[in-house]
């Protein structure tokens, strides 16, 4: 499957609503748009890559990308997206910077209707009033906290990235802080200006950026649990609940 990501630039209408059904563990190579998109996977799970940092959209999740930001995207298991492509000029308060959102039924279902109008739509008829909602209720979906930003900083860089390949929540600042040979308050605070928020906070968006395909894979969550150095399914399952307001084992069911 090739993808074409400026296929629908000339497009004369200031939204195109796209969508794609990707066989199981399929990967889109980095590419970026012109148009910001808002990439919601209907089924299944997306885990979005880009230079500053890694994005994972469980079920009733969306990853809002700016227009010209490179991105790669792997699917677990098989996944079917909605996604709208958005002129950068239309009026639509995201921000700059890549994020996980939540998708309301509501969004869902503009989503899947959008996916049905002409990119050609008539502006001022019942598929244009569809395209204007869409964008009210994209501009009003709450950030969700599953954001992975990597640091400029290349020794801190490469300790996030290490970290990402083997996860363990029991890492801890004093640890970090060592193997940069930097004292524990300049850690703190190079770490925070990097990233935009604690290490605890990172830590724990990076322990479930790794969990969560694990369990969209069907790993047991003791098994999920256990790998990223928790105590027991217990602690990890307070976490998830605490973070996205479901148990685990409920998200693995699903």
């Amino acid at each position: 499957m090739k993808i074409n990501p400026n296929k629908n630039d000339h497009v004369a209408r200031p939204l195109v609503a796209i969508g794609h059904d990707y066989p199981a563990s399929y990967e889109l190579a980095e590419h970026q748009h012109r148009r910001s998109q808002f990439l919601c996977a209907t089924t299944g799970v997306m885990a979005v890559s880009t230079p500053e940092g890694a994005w994972v959209a469980p079920p009733e999740r969306a990853v809002w990308i700016p227009a010209g930001t490179p991105h790669s995207v792997r699917m677990v298991g098989a996944v079917q997206t909605r996604s709208l492509l958005i002129e950068p000029d239309h009026c639509l308060a995201r921000g700059s910077s890549c994020q996980v959102v939540g998708v309301s039924p509501l969004l869902r279902q503009l989503l899947l209707a959008a996916s049905e109008i002409p990119a050609e739509y008539d502006v001022n008829g019942r598929d244009g009033l569809v395209m204007e909602l869409l964008i009210t209720e994209i501009s009003r979906a709450p950030v969700i906290p599953l954001a992975v930003p990597f640091p400029a900083h290349k020794a801190l860089a490469a300790r996030c990235h290490a970290f990402l390949d083997h996860p363990d929540v029991t890492e801890t600042i004093d640890q970090w802080a060592d193997a940069l040979a930097i004292n524990r308050r300049s850690f703190t605070r190079l770490f925070r200006r990097e990233t935009g928020m604690s290490f605890t906070e990172w830590r724990q968006q990076a322990c479930l950026s790794v969990a969560l395909p694990k369990l969209a894979a069907g790993e047991p969550v003791t098994a999920v649990a256990y790998d990223l150095g928790y105590d027991g399914p217990g602690s990890f399952s307070t976490m998830f609940k605490r973070v996205l307001g479901v148990s685990p084992s409920h998200y693995r069911s699903q």
